[in-house]
């Protein structure tokens, strides 16, 4: 990094890191959440290609602690969802805490896998792969075509495949 970029985030972050923690405790409701997501925000600020030329650093924090927050609520979710699958399982069927941890990994991966398609092409794959729902029911709960549906299951494996390296 050159000086003229170090001071720009130094300024940056020593205006704003405090406002942007505040801001964040009181959406999220919970102090070590927001020093999480205010650090993971200012780590991708970091990241920016421009940094020098950003007029409105304040926005730009938000746009992407919003995005980090949405994150981090939806693998909550996928990870509660889980849990409850789990809760309800017979005992002898439960798996090991190994188990558990593979299952959640493979979920969060798949979750950043499909992160970035539209509802419709996530919906489309979880129903297709999850619930072995066929193109015509899906087509019919998504309110689109077969055709499309068959489009929207090869984008979200186009996805997998390059998230995996395969």
């Amino acid at each position: 990094m050159d000086s003229t970029r170090d001071t720009c985030f130094s300024s940056i972050y020593k205006s704003d890191h405090p406002w942007l923690e505040r801001r964040l405790q009181n959406g999220l409701r919970n102090r070590e959440d927001a020093e999480d997501v205010a650090g993971e925000t200012f780590t991708q600020l970091l990241c920016l290609p421009a940094l020098e030329q950003l007029n409105e650093p304040r926005a730009m924090l938000i746009t992407i602690a919003r995005r980090i927050t949405w994150r981090l609520w939806r693998r909550r979710e996928l990870e509660q969802a889980w849990l409850e699958m789990l809760r309800l399982q017979p005992e002898p069927l439960e798996p090991s805490a190994e188990e558990r941890v593979q299952t959640l990994q493979s979920l969060q991966a798949l979750d950043t896998a499909l992160d970035g398609l539209s509802s419709k092409a996530r919906m489309a794959f979880l129903y297709s792969q999850l619930d072995g729902m066929t193109h015509v029911e899906i087509a019919a709960r998504l309110k689109v075509s077969p055709t499309m549906v068959r489009k929207y299951i090869v984008q979200a494996l186009r996805r997998c495949c390059e998230v995996l390296g395969v």
